[in-house]
């Protein structure tokens, strides 16, 4: 039986992993990951998981400051839960697995939907998604409906799948930072391409001008003239040779490349990731843009965390029946070219007090309106990636009277 001094312990933990807190999801964060596009890169492992498990479930779990996103399942169609209703919180609170022989039995957990609903799990084993400096990201974990005993030989093995998870997630980083540098050197090759044809169309016009003189005592002068004209004509065709190569890779690329996205994508993946949230809780959720600019690419550096954060702490702190909109909007009018993100709410308001608070860079822990736990870094998290894009961050808003947030960043 789950005893209250455990239960106590667990609290105690939780309040310590705080201290850490900023750097794991910010570690998170600095990943890029696009929550809603990552099932088929872990689908083996979480297959292969739960057959070394022996189990009917299991689950590759990302935790952030809100929300636990199950960026790959097997035996469970699950893409997210609150935080707080996570068994993987847990996990991630110790280098060792966490393990629940009964969660039926376990204060914690025995009420949440997948143990007291037509799921009626038992069984719960995970081990934490650490990075190489120890910041957990997550979990791996595997679930069953009746009793399980895990062999260490079974641990060892679900521990090399857990290190596998957390290398192909830097994996995918790495890979989306070279495309981006490739398509820089791209973009440098073309740039090059177009410098250089100003001059040399200069030097083949002055080449050609002084061979087509008449002046016959001048043979070994336009000898090298003549040299200079045919070199300057194979340097010129080898730049319309890398303008065209160039041409025909972006009509290839459909106008979007890897690295970018434009506010119709943008919104659509908002739609996915936050709506359940928001019909979870009874709040009236929409998204709007520009039909004039919402197919013009745009960079999509860290914007899914920083939108998808002040998403989530507007639910938060929205009451049941309240609302939640986002304005995305690109200004084309300006050089460089200038996103805003609005996300206004109908929640309780923030005090002068806390407006400074957040946009120093601060964070506290709060509960929501319905009581979900505060974590206090979310909001820091959003100052801290607004920051690192030369964008900027404002807030406006009333106790009791909604707040709303203002992204400026530019592209």
């Amino acid at each position: 039986m789950f005893s209250i001094a455990v239960w106590i312990f667990s609290l105690m933990d939780l309040i310590v992993s705080a201290s850490n807190e900023e750097q794991r999801i910010s570690a998170l964060a600095d990943l890029d990951l696009d929550y809603s596009d990552l099932q088929n890169n872990f689908t083996d492992l979480t297959r292969l998981a739960a057959r070394v498990a022996g189990t009917e479930i299991s689950l590759v779990n990302l935790i952030d400051s809100y929300t636990q996103w199950s960026i790959s399942s097997f035996g469970l169609d699950l893409e997210q839960m609150p935080r707080e209703d996570s068994v993987c919180q847990y996990t991630m609170l110790d280098d060792q697995p966490f393990e629940v022989k009964d969660l039926r039995l376990d204060e914690r957990f025995k009420d949440k939907f997948y143990v007291s609903g037509n799921l009626s799990l038992r069984y719960y084993f995970g081990i934490p998604l650490r990075t190489r400096s120890g910041l957990s990201l997550g979990a791996l974990c595997v679930l069953d409906g009746g009793e399980k005993e895990l062999d260490p030989e079974k641990i060892e093995l679900l521990k090399i799948i857990a290190n596998e998870i957390v290398n192909r997630l830097r994996s995918l980083r790495v890979i989306e930072e070279l495309k981006r540098k490739l398509i820089e050197l791209r973009d440098a090759q073309k740039k090059v391409a177009h410098d250089i044809r100003s001059p040399l169309g200069g030097i083949i016009g002055l080449s050609q001008m002084i061979s087509e003189g008449n002046d016959t005592n001048m043979d070994e002068v336009m000898e090298v003239f003549n040299l200079i004209y045919k070199s300057g004509n194979s340097i010129l065709e080898l730049a319309d040779e890398i303008l065209r190569a160039d041409d025909k890779v972006e009509k290839k690329d459909s106008g979007l490349m890897s690295h970018q996205l434009s506010l119709a994508t943008f919104k659509e993946k908002l739609e996915k990731l936050y709506r359940p949230q928001a019909i979870n809780k009874n709040i009236k959720f929409s998204i709007s843009t520009s039909a004039k600019t919402e197919n013009i690419p745009l960079s999509k550096n860290k914007l899914l965390q920083i939108t998808g954060n002040l998403i989530s702490n507007s639910i938060k702190f929205t009451p049941v029946g309240g609302f939640v909109e986002v304005n995305l909007n690109l200004d084309v009018d300006k050089q460089p070219q200038v996103l805003h993100i609005s996300v206004k709410d109908s929640g309780v308001g923030l005090t002068d007090e806390k407006i400074s608070y957040i946009l120093s860079g601060d964070a506290s822990s709060t509960s929501g309106t319905s009581g979900e736990k505060g974590y206090g870094f979310g909001l820091a998290l959003v100052k801290h990636l607004v920051d690192s894009l030369n964008g900027t961050m404002s807030i406006h808003s009333s106790p009791n009277q909604g707040a709303e947030f203002e992204i400026v960043i530019p592209q």
